[in-house]
C-alpha cells in the first residue's frame, strides 16, 4: 500500500484531485462485522484441529468459512463494479479500460479459488 491507503498504482483522487471513496465505504461497518465473524469461525477451527476432533466436523467448518469468505469477496466485487468501475466507464479511455481489465482480473481469481 502507498502512504494515502490504496493499493499501489490505483488512484485515490478523483476529479480536480479531490480524494474519491470506495465503492463499499457504504457497508464497511457490515464488511468488518462479517470479517469479525469470519476471524472467530478461522479460530474455531483452529481449536477443533488443536482438540483433535472428527476430521469432517472439521472439514464442514473449513466449507462455512469459504462460503462466508467467498461472500465478502462477491460483496466486494459487486461493489467495486457498481462505484470503481461504473464512474471509470463514465470517464472513458485508458482509466475505464484499465478498470475493466481489473474487474476481469479478480473475476478469474474467484473462479479458480
Amino acid at each position: 500500500m502507498t502512504d494515502s491507503g490504496s493499493p499501489a498504482g490505483h488512484d485515490v483522487a478523483g476529479e480536480g484531485g479531490a480524494p474519491t471513496t470506495h465503492g463499499y465505504i457504504t457497508d464497511k461497518d457490515k464488511y468488518l462485522a462479517r470479517l469479525k465473524r469470519i476471524e472467530g469461525q478461522a479460530r474455531g477451527i483452529h481449536r477443533m484441529v488443536d482438540e483433535e476432533q472428527y476430521c469432517i466436523d472439521i472439514l464442514t467448518q473449513v466449507s462455512a468459512l469459504t462460503k462466508a469468505l467467498e461472500s465478502v469477496a462477491l460483496g466486494l466485487l459487486d461493489d467495486h463494479l457498481k462505484h470503481c468501475v461504473v464512474d471509470a466507464a463514465r470517464t472513458g479511455g485508458a482509466e475505464a479500460d484499465a478498470k475493466v481489465k481489473e474487474a476481469s482480473d479478480a473475476i478469474a481469481r474467484l473462479v479458480r479459488s
